[in-house]
């Protein structure tokens, strides 16, 4: 099976490259923005070592710049929680 998907670049030029049938390909990777770069003649001088792909985000767990200032409707030094107090 030949290695297909994204290494540690073996040249060491980049964070990662794209190999396709077995091939390094132009399409690099440093710090997950990517960009290419023609790979160096000849064989790759380090073992190939695949990369875990990270899964992506929809974004639902990010938190917008102001939520830290907006006051929660439940507060836990009440007794109750009554939503139709503001």
């Amino acid at each position: 099976m030949h290695a297909e998907g994204w290494y540690r670049d073996p040249y060491g030029r980049h964070g990662d490259r794209w190999f396709s049938d077995g091939r390094p390909t132009a399409l690099v990777r440093d710090q997950g923005i990517e960009s290419h770069d023609e790979p160096p003649r000849g064989e790759p001088p380090l073992p190939l070592e695949p990369v875990a792909e990270i899964e992506e985000s929809d974004g639902r767990d990010l938190l917008r710049a102001d939520d830290a200032e907006r006051e929660s409707e439940y507060d836990v030094e009440r007794e109750s929680f009554d939503p139709t107090d503001s």
